[in-house]
């Protein structure tokens, strides 16, 4: 699995792995515990986590969604140290450590939180999306398969 087989569905929580198009939209299955099946349709707004980048201020203007989390496994190894109740400077201040030239007129502490809880979500369930990939992007045999 990869991030372009993970969509996330404008209205609601999580993430949701891409089973199979059907006539009347899409199939998801929900990436938690429940496992639960979705069908949505022209009428939702999905989105697949590799067309999903972070606004920065440098020359191409946005960072691709997975780097920013190969970034935060690489710092962090799964413990962002931001409790529950954290306040908007600090996740303001976590994602300056993380990517330090984000926009910040752009990237909203509400985005911040999400991209945390998706960090969470794809850690517990695909930690394998969070290795780096290897130089000159060749992919591994089981990753042909796949």
């Amino acid at each position: 699995m990869g991030f372009n087989e993970i969509a996330t569905v404008a209205g609601k929580p999580g993430l949701y792995k891409v089973l199979k198009p059907s006539r009347s939209g899409v199939i998801l299955e929900s990436m938690d515990a429940k496992k639960a099946k979705l069908v949505v349709g022209a009428n939702h707004r999905v989105s697949i986590l590799s067309e999903i980048s972070i606004y920065t201020m440098t020359e191409e203007g946005s960072t691709p969604l997975q780097e920013v989390m190969i970034n935060i496994e690489k710092e962090f190894s799964g413990d962002t140290g931001l409790a529950k109740g954290a306040d908007n400077d600090e996740y303001i201040a976590f994602m300056k450590h993380i990517l330090p030239d984000f926009d910040e007129e752009r990237v909203y502490p509400s985005d911040i939180k999400k991209l945390i809880s998706w960090y969470k979500i794809i850690r517990e369930n695909t930690p394998e999306l969070l290795e780096e990939q290897a130089e000159g992007g060749e992919e591994t045999a089981e990753e042909k398969e796949a």
